[in-house]
């Protein structure tokens, strides 16, 4: 789509609605993010921790790619943004087995992007001739915009479909996605497809990356890790994304040296599954550590790395969000707030089954100092301690989980 060029007045308030749109308020990401994500076409988007931050990193990509254009040339056409960032998303939409119709967050970006646009116009001038002439220019460029990227992203996607379908990945892939759906597909032939036994027990991974700078490699060597803290020489790895390995190792990874191996892998998440034997184990391990991943991401949880035992209560507390923080704010009281010393203590106090000598060793505090805290935290609940020991136990289990505000 082309159109005449603006004169130079209306040019120039382009350009400085463009200066403006480069440095986005907080809040205008905030709504852009949750218009994208929200509704029931995007709920398997929203629900993915890769590619919900891929589609934030999208959506930043997008606002910037169109407003710095207009830096340059204001009014001008602006040319499809096929950078990185929405093609590695259209990359991963594939990969979960999405098509084109997963793009319509494009259109439902557009109308967020022209309400802000339009409250920018407002303004840049009291004139009613120049406003009309400024927007007519503009929302025709950001429509254009959004089609030439829609179409570029499309034609990503078929490209990369065409690419799953052909090679020793893509029956790897497809072998897993049969297993994990309960296909008839027989223990000899998955194996020979995989190259992995399936009858010793299985632990499944999921390693991740959503910082937008991320190594990717890093992801491989996070699977290789994991494999070798399960002593064992390679696991079965999968691209799921290019930001998500789905892994899976005989026998349990060692706790210690998997969040040892982590520590040199910076952005590197990895939720680990159950452990289990068979392919029954390989399907329910797998389902396990997605279910972690979800509840680390739902909760914006800081922790790089978490096993399904350890959050498996607070993923089913947590299902509802909403639900689950008034749960919390009812039984903590004013512990919710307090400093992580007190909540920390009555953790580890609860944990050790509320023997105080074991839990002072366990934190390396004297026994007294331990009691002080005790008794502070419990002044701040409210109710008693001893009155709801199990509820209090289980809201600072979410509490551990959930990222502070």
């Amino acid at each position: 789509m082309s159109w005449p060029p603006p004169p130079p007045r209306i040019r120039e308030l382009i350009r400085r609605g463009a200066e403006i749109a480069l440095t986005p308020a907080p809040e205008w990401l905030a709504e852009l993010d949750a218009a994208t994500l929200s509704g029931e076409a995007r709920r398997q988007i929203a629900a993915d921790p890769a590619l919900a931050a891929g589609t934030r990193r999208t959506n930043r990509s997008n606002l910037l790619f169109w407003a710095a254009s207009n830096v340059r040339a204001p009014g001008e056409p602006v040319p499809a943004n096929d950078t990185e960032a929405p093609l590695a998303v259209a990359r991963d939409m594939i990969r979960r087995g999405l098509d084109e119709s997963a793009l319509d967050a494009y259109r439902v970006g557009e109308s967020v992007a022209v309400r802000m646009w339009t409250q920018i116009a407002c303004t840049l001038t009291d004139d009613p001739e120049e406003l009309r002439a400024l927007l007519d220019v503009s929302l025709r460029s950001i429509s254009a915009f959004v089609d030439d990227t829609v179409g570029a992203i499309s034609a990503r996607m078929r490209a990369e479909r065409d690419e799953l379908t052909r090679g020793t990945h893509a029956e790897r892939r497809e072998t897993v996605a049969l297993l994990l759906e309960g296909a008839p597909i027989t223990r000899q032939r998955a194996e020979s497809r995989l190259g992995h036994r399936l009858d010793p027990p299985h632990t499944a991974a999921i390693a991740w990356a959503d910082a937008p700078d991320a190594d990717l490699g890093r992801l491989d060597r996070a699977a290789d890790a994991l494999a070798e803290a399960a002593g064992q020489l390679r696991p079965l790895s999968v691209i799921a994304g290019a930001a998500t390995r789905w892994v899976w190792v005989h026998g349990r990874p060692d706790a210690d040296r998997t969040r040892a191996a982590l520590e040199r892998l910076p952005d590197v998440r990895v939720a680990v599954g159950s452990t289990a034997p068979g392919v029954d184990g390989f399907r329910r391990s797998h389902l396990d550590a997605l279910t972690t991943q979800q509840m680390l991401t739902r909760l914006a949880s800081p922790s790089r790395l978490a096993f399904h035992h350890e959050v498996e209560l607070v993923a089913l507390l947590t299902a509802d969000p909403e639900r689950a923080d008034r749960f919390v704010a009812r039984t903590l009281g004013a512990l919710e707030t307090a400093p992580a010393e007190l909540t920390d203590t009555l953790r580890v106090f609860l944990a050790e089954e509320c023997n105080a000598t074991r839990a002072a060793a366990r934190l390396f505090v004297h026994r007294n100092t331990l009691l002080r805290r005790l008794a502070r935290a419990d002044g701040l609940l409210p109710r008693p301690l001893a009155e709801h020991t199990v509820e209090v136990g289980a809201a600072l289990k979410v509490l551990q989980w959930r990222g502070r505000p």
